[in-house]
């Protein structure tokens, strides 16, 4: 299982005193008011940075890591991802799950048939949408009761009713 979740991406920074623009990518862009810290993903590692303060703006998030009060200290970070572990991620619901958790999950077919692999999930306004390869080519499976009848994050297993229509 996968035990980091992206929150966001810094876009860009923010003045001249180390605070920096975050695109969140989390369902809650709120939850950094409640975050202590966060982990910056750079490439070669990953940094631990203590949140010292947090406003918005538009559909942004004005992010100050404490010991970071200059732009020079952050501007190299533009473009990388902000983290936080699983014990930080939003708690879930009964039946619900993180995707990270499903991504490269085995798909079968009511039947008992090996489908494919599920690569990634498309947020959707009406719902979610997994991209799944199916002998070598990408299919879009939507979330729906009708479509997605069995989830099991242990196995990593989704088994699916392809309706008509969707293989063309």
């Amino acid at each position: 299982m996968e035990d980091l979740f992206r929150v966001g991406v810094i876009a860009n920074t923010h003045g001249i005193r180390g605070e920096v623009k975050v695109f969140p990518t989390t369902e809650d862009p709120k939850r950094f008011e409640w975050l202590e810290e966060v982990l910056l993903d750079t490439g070669k590692e990953k940094i631990s940075l203590e949140i010292q303060g947090v406003r918005y703006f538009k559909n942004l998030v004005i992010v100050k890591f404490k010991g970071i009060d200059n732009i020079n200290d952050i501007e190299k970070y533009k473009g990388m991802n902000l983290y936080v572990t699983r014990e930080n991620a939003i708690p879930l619901e009964e039946g619900e799950y993180y995707i990270a958790d499903i991504i490269g999950a085995e798909i079968e077919t009511e039947d008992g048939e090996f489908f494919g692999t599920l690569k990634d999930v498309l947020e959707t306004g009406a719902n979610l949408v997994y991209i799944t390869e199916h002998e070598g080519r990408e299919v879009l499976l939507p979330v729906i009761p009708d479509c997605v009848k069995e989830i099991d994050t242990e196995k990593k297993k989704v088994v699916v009713h392809i309706m008509p229509g969707l293989m063309d």
